[in-house]
């Protein structure tokens, strides 16, 4: 979350209060808190950032193609379920936090009550080239 203010004067607000109207048309407003101080208004936006998010969603869902993809070619050569090779529950959490080493693959699986799946180096070179797709 971010937090941004803005000051609305008594003389002359309207451009002001434009300026804060187009600045929440484009934000996830979380909470508004306002103040009078001599002068003008006080406004206090505690925001999270619309792009942010839905570039996140966009890097989580190409992450998560790339594993799904990965996964089911790793089981065709292995001969078992998907789900054996990489938990269906622990698939979106990996496409969300992005490890990019072993070690925060570990901690992300441990975090959900597993250990760290067998193919982690696989995993997570996946997620680095799928990273370094979208960077390119």
């Amino acid at each position: 979350m971010e937090i941004r203010t803005f000051q609305i004067p008594d003389s002359g607000p309207e451009e002001a209060q434009a300026h804060l109207s187009a600045f929440l048309g484009t934000v996830d407003v979380q909470r508004v808190d306002t103040a009078y101080a001599p002068g003008g208004w006080r406004v206090l936006v505690l925001y999270k950032d619309q792009k942010r998010r839905e570039e996140s969603k966009q890097i989580e869902a190409a992450i998560a193609e790339a594993l799904n993809g990965w996964r089911d070619r790793a089981a065709a050569r292995e001969g078992v379920a998907a789900h054996a090779v990489l938990a269906d529950e622990l698939l979106p959490e990996i496409a969300r936090f992005a490890p990019t080493t072993e070690h925060e693959l570990s901690i992300i699986a441990g975090a959900r009550g597993g250990a760290a799946p067998l193919h982690g180096g696989e995993i997570v070179q996946v997620v680095r080239s799928t990273l370094d797709e979208l960077v390119d």
